[in-house]
Protein backbone atom coordinates (compact mmCIF):
# COMPACT_ATOMS: atom_id res chain seq x y z
CA UNK A 1 0.00 0.00 0.00
CA UNK A 2 2.69 2.31 0.98
CA UNK A 3 5.00 1.40 -2.20
CA UNK A 4 1.95 2.33 -4.27
CA UNK A 5 0.67 5.88 -2.48
CA UNK A 6 4.00 7.10 -2.44
CA UNK A 7 4.39 7.63 -6.16
CA UNK A 8 0.74 9.12 -6.32
CA UNK A 9 1.52 11.81 -3.78
CA UNK A 10 4.54 12.22 -5.61
CA UNK A 11 2.91 13.21 -8.78
CA UNK A 12 0.28 15.03 -7.34
CA UNK A 13 3.02 17.10 -5.32
CA UNK A 14 4.97 17.62 -8.81
CA UNK A 15 1.67 19.04 -10.35
CA UNK A 16 1.12 21.90 -8.12
CA UNK A 17 4.59 22.64 -8.19
CA UNK A 18 4.61 22.70 -11.67
CA UNK A 19 1.08 24.48 -12.00
CA UNK A 20 2.01 28.17 -11.14
CA UNK A 21 5.00 27.89 -13.43
CA UNK A 22 2.76 26.80 -16.85
CA UNK A 23 0.45 29.50 -16.26
CA UNK A 24 2.20 32.81 -17.23
CA UNK A 25 3.76 30.73 -19.68
CA UNK A 26 0.31 30.00 -20.61
CA UNK A 27 -0.62 33.23 -20.69
CA UNK A 28 2.01 34.32 -22.79
CA UNK A 29 1.30 31.92 -25.21
CA UNK A 30 -2.64 33.84 -25.72
CA UNK A 31 -1.49 37.09 -25.32
CA UNK A 32 1.49 35.91 -28.58
CA UNK A 33 -1.74 34.45 -31.15
CA UNK A 34 -3.67 37.65 -29.87
CA UNK A 35 -1.00 40.21 -31.22
CA UNK A 36 -0.73 38.04 -34.32
CA UNK A 37 -4.83 37.75 -35.01
CA UNK A 38 -5.11 41.68 -35.04
CA UNK A 39 -1.02 41.79 -36.62
CA UNK A 40 -3.27 39.70 -39.78
CA UNK A 41 -6.74 41.98 -39.04
CA UNK A 42 -4.74 45.31 -39.11
CA UNK A 43 -4.50 46.23 -42.65
CA UNK A 44 -8.47 45.76 -42.75
CA UNK A 45 -8.98 47.58 -39.84
CA UNK A 46 -6.86 50.64 -40.72
CA UNK A 47 -8.75 50.75 -44.34
CA UNK A 48 -11.94 50.18 -42.61
CA UNK A 49 -11.10 53.05 -40.14
CA UNK A 50 -10.05 55.49 -42.84
CA UNK A 51 -12.60 54.60 -45.73
CA UNK A 52 -15.66 54.04 -43.55
CA UNK A 53 -15.73 55.60 -39.68
CA UNK A 54 -13.81 58.59 -40.67
CA UNK A 55 -16.02 59.91 -43.18
CA UNK A 56 -18.92 58.92 -41.41
CA UNK A 57 -17.84 60.87 -38.24
CA UNK A 58 -16.83 63.56 -40.45
CA UNK A 59 -20.08 64.07 -41.96
CA UNK A 60 -21.99 64.02 -38.30
CA UNK A 61 -19.55 66.52 -37.29
CA UNK A 62 -20.21 68.65 -40.22
CA UNK A 63 -24.24 68.16 -39.73
CA UNK A 64 -23.51 69.70 -36.18
CA UNK A 65 -22.42 73.19 -37.37
CA UNK A 66 -23.71 76.07 -39.88
CA UNK A 67 -21.30 78.16 -42.06
CA UNK A 68 -22.66 81.56 -40.92
CA UNK A 69 -22.20 85.07 -42.61
CA UNK A 70 -21.46 86.42 -38.76
CA UNK A 71 -19.35 84.17 -36.86
CA UNK A 72 -18.12 82.17 -39.59
CA UNK A 73 -18.85 78.09 -39.05
CA UNK A 74 -20.96 77.96 -35.74
CA UNK A 75 -21.82 74.81 -33.68
CA UNK A 76 -25.64 74.71 -34.03
CA UNK A 77 -26.55 71.40 -32.56
CA UNK A 78 -30.00 69.47 -34.70
CA UNK A 79 -30.85 72.80 -36.17
CA UNK A 80 -30.04 71.52 -39.43
CA UNK A 81 -32.08 68.00 -38.90
CA UNK A 82 -34.71 70.55 -38.14
CA UNK A 83 -34.43 72.46 -41.08
CA UNK A 84 -34.47 69.31 -43.30
CA UNK A 85 -37.07 67.94 -41.77
CA UNK A 86 -39.38 71.08 -42.53
CA UNK A 87 -37.53 71.12 -46.18
CA UNK A 88 -40.20 70.17 -48.66
CA UNK A 89 -37.69 69.50 -51.47
CA UNK A 90 -36.12 66.85 -49.36
CA UNK A 91 -39.39 65.23 -48.89
CA UNK A 92 -40.32 65.56 -52.34
CA UNK A 93 -37.60 63.25 -53.12
CA UNK A 94 -37.71 61.00 -50.49
CA UNK A 95 -41.30 60.04 -51.47
CA UNK A 96 -40.24 59.65 -55.14
CA UNK A 97 -37.65 56.98 -54.17
CA UNK A 98 -40.15 55.21 -51.61
CA UNK A 99 -42.28 54.77 -54.84
CA UNK A 100 -39.62 53.61 -56.36
CA UNK A 101 -38.79 50.96 -54.53
CA UNK A 102 -42.16 50.24 -53.86
CA UNK A 103 -42.35 48.92 -57.64
CA UNK A 104 -39.50 48.72 -59.60
CA UNK A 105 -37.96 46.70 -56.71
CA UNK A 106 -40.41 43.67 -56.19
CA UNK A 107 -40.89 44.09 -60.78
CA UNK A 108 -37.35 43.60 -60.89
CA UNK A 109 -36.55 40.77 -58.37
CA UNK A 110 -39.81 39.04 -59.52
CA UNK A 111 -38.36 38.87 -63.00
CA UNK A 112 -34.99 37.58 -61.84
CA UNK A 113 -36.34 35.05 -60.02
CA UNK A 114 -38.75 33.55 -62.94
CA UNK A 115 -35.01 33.69 -65.08
CA UNK A 116 -33.09 31.79 -62.16
CA UNK A 117 -36.03 28.95 -61.88
CA UNK A 118 -36.65 28.54 -65.77
CA UNK A 119 -32.55 28.35 -66.31
CA UNK A 120 -32.10 26.27 -63.42
CA UNK A 121 -35.30 24.21 -64.35
CA UNK A 122 -33.14 22.19 -67.09
CA UNK A 123 -35.87 22.85 -69.84
CA UNK A 124 -34.05 25.93 -71.67
CA UNK A 125 -31.61 24.26 -73.63
CA UNK A 126 -28.03 26.05 -73.84
CA UNK A 127 -28.93 27.92 -70.70
CA UNK A 128 -25.21 28.65 -69.86
CA UNK A 129 -25.67 30.89 -72.82
CA UNK A 130 -28.96 32.40 -71.55
CA UNK A 131 -27.68 33.18 -68.08
CA UNK A 132 -24.46 35.03 -69.60
CA UNK A 133 -27.08 36.95 -71.90
CA UNK A 134 -29.41 38.03 -69.00
CA UNK A 135 -26.11 39.04 -66.72
CA UNK A 136 -24.34 40.83 -69.53
CA UNK A 137 -26.57 44.10 -69.01
CA UNK A 138 -24.87 44.55 -65.14
CA UNK A 139 -20.97 44.22 -66.83
CA UNK A 140 -22.04 47.45 -68.72
CA UNK A 141 -21.39 50.53 -67.35
CA UNK A 142 -24.02 52.23 -65.62
CA UNK A 143 -23.05 55.67 -67.82
CA UNK A 144 -22.75 53.99 -70.93
CA UNK A 145 -25.96 52.14 -70.38
CA UNK A 146 -27.87 54.98 -69.01
CA UNK A 147 -26.46 57.22 -72.32
CA UNK A 148 -27.80 54.31 -74.65
CA UNK A 149 -31.33 54.41 -73.06
CA UNK A 150 -31.30 58.29 -73.11
CA UNK A 151 -30.58 57.99 -76.81
CA UNK A 152 -33.62 55.27 -77.47
CA UNK A 153 -35.71 57.40 -75.12
CA UNK A 154 -35.02 60.35 -77.33
CA UNK A 155 -38.45 61.79 -78.57
CA UNK A 156 -36.31 64.22 -80.92
CA UNK A 157 -33.53 61.84 -82.02
CA UNK A 158 -33.91 58.60 -81.11
CA UNK A 159 -35.58 55.07 -81.05
CA UNK A 160 -38.97 56.48 -79.42
CA UNK A 161 -38.94 59.87 -81.69
CA UNK A 162 -38.55 57.40 -84.86
CA UNK A 163 -41.53 55.23 -83.45
CA UNK A 164 -44.11 58.22 -83.04
CA UNK A 165 -42.97 59.57 -86.38
CA UNK A 166 -43.92 56.06 -87.82
CA UNK A 167 -47.55 56.22 -85.93
CA UNK A 168 -47.83 60.14 -86.60
CA UNK A 169 -48.42 61.09 -83.11
CA UNK A 170 -46.56 60.92 -79.75
CA UNK A 171 -47.65 57.51 -78.23
CA UNK A 172 -44.52 57.28 -76.03
CA UNK A 173 -43.28 59.83 -74.20
CA UNK A 174 -40.62 58.43 -71.40
CA UNK A 175 -39.61 61.96 -70.65
CA UNK A 176 -42.87 63.49 -69.51
CA UNK A 177 -43.48 64.05 -66.53
CA UNK A 178 -45.79 61.08 -65.60
CA UNK A 179 -43.51 58.23 -67.18
CA UNK A 180 -40.24 60.29 -66.34
CA UNK A 181 -39.42 57.83 -63.51
CA UNK A 182 -41.42 54.53 -64.98
CA UNK A 183 -38.52 55.06 -67.50
CA UNK A 184 -35.71 55.13 -64.71
CA UNK A 185 -37.26 52.39 -63.55
CA UNK A 186 -36.63 50.52 -66.90
CA UNK A 187 -33.15 51.19 -67.30
CA UNK A 188 -32.60 49.88 -63.36
CA UNK A 189 -34.36 47.17 -64.06
CA UNK A 190 -32.24 46.32 -67.09
CA UNK A 191 -28.96 46.38 -65.43
CA UNK A 192 -29.65 44.63 -62.15
CA UNK A 193 -32.06 41.60 -63.39
CA UNK A 194 -28.79 39.55 -64.33
CA UNK A 195 -27.41 40.50 -60.92
CA UNK A 196 -30.42 39.13 -58.94
CA UNK A 197 -30.63 36.04 -61.74
CA UNK A 198 -27.07 34.94 -60.56
CA UNK A 199 -27.83 35.58 -57.16
CA UNK A 200 -30.76 33.27 -56.72
CA UNK A 201 -29.15 31.10 -59.53
CA UNK A 202 -25.94 30.20 -57.12
CA UNK A 203 -28.71 28.95 -54.25
CA UNK A 204 -30.83 26.91 -56.37
CA UNK A 205 -27.27 25.27 -56.93
CA UNK A 206 -26.90 24.20 -53.47
CA UNK A 207 -29.94 22.29 -52.97
CA UNK A 208 -28.95 18.71 -52.52
CA UNK A 209 -30.45 16.16 -55.46
CA UNK A 210 -31.58 13.67 -52.53
CA UNK A 211 -33.99 16.25 -52.35
CA UNK A 212 -35.45 16.42 -56.15
CA UNK A 213 -35.41 12.28 -55.93
CA UNK A 214 -37.52 12.26 -52.88
CA UNK A 215 -39.51 14.52 -54.82
CA UNK A 216 -39.73 12.82 -57.68
CA UNK A 217 -40.61 9.56 -56.40
CA UNK A 218 -43.65 11.17 -53.77
CA UNK A 219 -45.02 11.95 -57.16
CA UNK A 220 -44.26 15.40 -56.94
CA UNK A 221 -45.11 17.93 -59.73
CA UNK A 222 -42.83 20.57 -61.30
CA UNK A 223 -44.77 23.25 -59.74
CA UNK A 224 -44.69 21.70 -56.53
CA UNK A 225 -40.98 21.06 -56.61
CA UNK A 226 -40.78 25.18 -57.22
CA UNK A 227 -43.18 25.61 -54.02
CA UNK A 228 -42.33 22.88 -51.67
CA UNK A 229 -38.26 22.71 -52.31
CA UNK A 230 -36.76 25.81 -54.75
CA UNK A 231 -38.10 28.70 -53.24
CA UNK A 232 -38.19 27.45 -49.48
CA UNK A 233 -34.79 27.04 -50.21
CA UNK A 234 -34.35 30.33 -51.84
CA UNK A 235 -35.59 32.51 -48.63
CA UNK A 236 -32.04 33.93 -47.54
CA UNK A 237 -31.10 34.61 -51.13
CA UNK A 238 -34.26 36.78 -51.74
CA UNK A 239 -33.08 38.62 -48.32
CA UNK A 240 -30.05 39.31 -49.85
CA UNK A 241 -30.70 40.11 -52.82
CA UNK A 242 -33.95 42.69 -50.52
CA UNK A 243 -31.47 44.38 -49.02
CA UNK A 244 -29.33 45.28 -51.91
CA UNK A 245 -32.20 46.46 -53.80
CA UNK A 246 -33.31 48.36 -50.89
CA UNK A 247 -29.70 50.03 -50.43
CA UNK A 248 -29.59 50.53 -54.23
CA UNK A 249 -32.92 52.71 -54.39
CA UNK A 250 -32.35 54.74 -51.64
CA UNK A 251 -28.73 55.81 -53.39
CA UNK A 252 -30.19 56.31 -56.68
CA UNK A 253 -28.15 58.93 -58.43
CA UNK A 254 -26.62 57.55 -61.40
CA UNK A 255 -29.71 57.25 -63.68
CA UNK A 256 -31.67 60.49 -63.11
CA UNK A 257 -28.65 63.05 -62.80
CA UNK A 258 -27.43 61.66 -66.39
CA UNK A 259 -30.96 61.87 -67.56
CA UNK A 260 -31.24 65.65 -66.14
CA UNK A 261 -29.06 66.61 -69.50
CA UNK A 262 -31.54 65.28 -71.63
CA UNK A 263 -34.93 66.31 -69.21
CA UNK A 264 -33.91 69.35 -67.02
CA UNK A 265 -37.16 70.73 -66.97
CA UNK A 266 -38.72 67.30 -65.54
CA UNK A 267 -35.42 65.78 -63.76
CA UNK A 268 -34.96 68.86 -61.06
CA UNK A 269 -31.71 69.13 -59.11
CA UNK A 270 -33.66 67.49 -56.03
CA UNK A 271 -35.51 64.63 -57.77
CA UNK A 272 -33.48 62.43 -55.09
CA UNK A 273 -32.48 62.60 -51.55
CA UNK A 274 -28.68 62.08 -53.14
CA UNK A 275 -29.22 64.11 -56.19
CA UNK A 276 -30.19 66.85 -53.41
CA UNK A 277 -27.12 66.21 -51.37
CA UNK A 278 -24.77 66.10 -54.38
CA UNK A 279 -26.44 69.79 -55.52
CA UNK A 280 -26.07 71.30 -51.97
CA UNK A 281 -22.90 69.90 -51.84
CA UNK A 282 -21.45 70.98 -55.34
CA UNK A 283 -23.11 73.62 -56.26
CA UNK A 284 -24.81 75.43 -53.51
CA UNK A 285 -21.52 74.89 -51.29
CA UNK A 286 -23.41 73.86 -48.32
CA UNK A 287 -21.63 71.19 -47.13
CA UNK A 288 -23.10 71.18 -44.04
CA UNK A 289 -26.79 70.57 -45.11
CA UNK A 290 -25.57 68.15 -47.61
CA UNK A 291 -23.77 66.31 -44.68
CA UNK A 292 -27.25 65.98 -42.70
CA UNK A 293 -28.56 64.65 -46.21
CA UNK A 294 -26.57 61.85 -46.14
CA UNK A 295 -26.87 61.26 -42.23
CA UNK A 296 -30.53 61.21 -42.27
CA UNK A 297 -30.80 58.68 -45.33
CA UNK A 298 -27.72 56.59 -43.95
CA UNK A 299 -29.88 55.82 -40.80
CA UNK A 300 -33.27 55.40 -42.91
CA UNK A 301 -31.82 53.02 -45.14
CA UNK A 302 -29.94 51.26 -42.21
CA UNK A 303 -32.93 50.99 -39.78
CA UNK A 304 -35.16 49.13 -43.23
CA UNK A 305 -32.60 47.13 -44.21
CA UNK A 306 -32.56 45.53 -40.42
CA UNK A 307 -35.78 45.08 -40.25
CA UNK A 308 -36.06 42.80 -43.92
CA UNK A 309 -33.11 40.99 -42.49
CA UNK A 310 -34.74 40.48 -39.21
CA UNK A 311 -38.42 39.84 -40.75
CA UNK A 312 -36.24 37.18 -43.55
CA UNK A 313 -34.47 35.75 -40.39
CA UNK A 314 -37.65 34.80 -37.84
CA UNK A 315 -39.22 33.46 -41.36
CA UNK A 316 -36.51 31.36 -41.92
CA UNK A 317 -36.54 29.85 -38.44
CA UNK A 318 -39.63 29.35 -38.69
Amino acid sequence: MTATSAPASSRATASTTSSPKSAPRLRRTRARSEWKGLAFTAPFLIVFLLVFIAPVAYSIYLSLFREQLVGGNAFVGIDNYLALFADPQFWDGFVRVIVFLLIQVPIMLGLALVAALAIDSARIHASGFFRIVIFLPYAVPAVVAVLMWGFIYGDQFGLVANINDWLGSTVFAPFARPWILVSIGNIVTWEFVGYNMLIFYSALRTIPTELYEAAELDGAGPFRVVTGIKLPALRGAIVIATIFSIIGSFQLFNEPNILRTLAPNIITTFFTPNMYAYNLSFSGQQYNQAATVAIVMGVITAVIAYVVQLRGSRKEER
